[in-house]
């Protein structure tokens, strides 16, 4: 496409070039850049591509889209907002992909990865190709790819729509986060149905409040639209057991449905009944009620379960298609994942990094617990500091026994988040091991038999941020060692 009808796509720029180059690809990164790009300059929060104008037309850049004058001797455009444009030329260079794929967005603080995943299962088993983007990685087809973050820039996406589109993908299942929501993103998606697992505190170092928070999250709902197409309809999935779903109903004209367990629902589970191997419950829809076995624990797992059962539904899978895939579901990486080295206790590796979700997590642990619960957990440093006293607070209150240990400190030094954690605590009956090997390696030292031991916080994660410094680091693997090692 050459540059003049590219930006036929922009209602506002100002308009100084006479040359009309042929735009090869967009590029971001200068890094990047190769003979024909057109590189968009953004301005982040540690660097400004503005920096790396020259950098780009050395490495080939054609023209550059900018917020301010740089003096690089190609066609330069001058836009009010980078990243804006960059949504909006990504979307039309790449053909729009996202309006060949029916798009699944998933938002809320806790259970999208699991929600997801469930939801491309789901779809994978009835005979469809996915793709799906999220916190631990991006899926073309069989292929995966790492990510840096749970939803990346708009001109990533728009490319990798664009490659599943190449390697027919029919079904794109994504996670969103509140800051891609936030920060645009996801601009120029074109969701057919839009997902909400729940709110509770988080990121709060970025939203500072929680009606911000929630609004950000609602962009997701209202970005649905204001028209009905019966052709091809939109649907807002809400769980009605959460109160943000009243103001996500209202923000858009999209056909609602809803599930819930505690109140009344589209699809609600009923007559759940849980053990230390897997839940069961009647899953009951407006036709029909099916009773269901599933490997996962917990009322958490539920709720996740009914998103993608209701997601699934407005999507065209059968009911009997879906219940088949769920009670064949082992389990989510990193998502109350056991580690089994033979040991005659239990070490479950979860996610949980926020104070409801390590709630979630203790509570179901109690509701099957023979022996004492242990937890280890930490939080990470750049991150919302309020939410610290609050973990040290579940921890010390749900287990019997809560280790304090470092996450990602990030610049952050480990020390000072761990008192902060311990704020919230108010007996004395908890211990703090700043090495996070040390701490997993002593919990499991304590254990005894039938005990049950939640390593907290990581999950999926294969590395720690130290400083500037990402080190290889698994909870799983450390776990295995440990118990290995008790075994000599």
């Amino acid at each position: 496409m050459h540059l003049k009808a590219l930006l036929a796509y922009l209602h506002e720029y100002i308009p100084v070039i006479e040359e009309n180059p042929l735009i090869t690809s967009l590029e971001m990164d200068s890094r990047h850049v190769k003979q024909g790009s057109l590189f968009f300059c953004i301005e982040g929060y540690t660097v400004d591509g503005h920096d790396y104008a020259e950098q780009a037309k050395q490495n080939g850049a054609v023209a550059l889209i900018v917020e301010k004058e740089v003096n690089v001797d190609i066609p330069t455009i001058v836009v009010k907002n980078s990243k804006r444009a960059m949504a909006i030329l990504a979307d039309a260079f790449y053909n729009q992909p996202t309006h060949k794929l029916h798009l699944i967005g998933v938002t809320g603080t806790n259970g999208k990865t699991s929600t997801t995943h469930i939801i491309d299962k789901i779809f994978n088993d009835y005979g469809k190709v996915t793709g799906l983007i999220g916190t631990m990685y991006m899926k073309i087809g069989s292929k995966t790819i790492e990510v840096k973050n749970t939803t990346p820039e708009s001109l990533t996406l728009q490319q990798t729509f664009h490659q599943m589109v190449e390697s027919n993908v029919n079904t794109a299942i994504m996670e969103v986060s509140s800051h891609a929501l936030d920060l645009g993103r996801v601009h120029g998606c074109d969701f057919n149905v839009a997902v909400f697992t729940n709110l509770t505190q988080d990121h709060l170092d970025y939203h500072q409040t929680m009606d911000e928070y929630r609004h950000a999250k609602g962009l997701l709902f209202s970005g649905l639209g204001n028209t009905f197409n019966h052709q091809k309809p939109k649907f807002a999935v809400l769980n009605s057991d959460d109160p943000a779903s009243v103001e996500y109903a209202k923000s858009t004209a999209a056909k609602i449905v809803t599930y819930g367990i505690d109140n009344d629902s589209d699809i609600m589970a009923t007559n759940i009944h849980m053990t230390s191997s897997g839940t069961s419950f009647d899953l009951v829809t407006a036709s029909e009620r099916v009773n269901v076995s599933i490997k996962l624990i917990g009322k958490f797992s539920v709720y996740n379960i009914l998103a993608a059962t209701a997601a699934s539904l407005v999507s065209h899978i059968p009911l009997q298609s879906i219940v088949s895939t769920i009670e064949s579901i082992e389990g989510i990486a990193g998502r109350f994942e056991v580690v089994n080295g033979g040991q005659d206790f239990t070490v479950v590796v979860d996610y949980a990094h926020t104070p409801d979700s390590l709630e979630n997590v203790l509570t179901t642990v109690k509701q099957f617990a023979v022996g004492r619960s242990i937890v280890v957990v930490g939080c990470g440093g750049d991150r919302d500091k309020t939410k610290r006293p609050l973990m040290g607070q579940i921890a010390a209150q749900n287990a019997d026994l809560a280790i304090f240990t470092s996450d990602n400190p990030r610049s952050e030094d480990p020390s000072e988040i761990l008192r902060d954690i311990e704020a919230g605590v108010t007996k004395e009956d908890y211990t703090t091991i700043i090495d996070r090997e040390k701490a997993i390696k002593f919990a499991i030292s304590k254990a005894k038999k039938n005990d049950i031991i939640i390593i907290a916080g990581k999950g999926h994660e294969t590395y720690q941020i130290i400083g500037d410094h990402k080190y290889d680091f698994d909870d799983r693997l450390v776990a295995l060692k440990a118990i290995k090692e008790l075994k000599l």
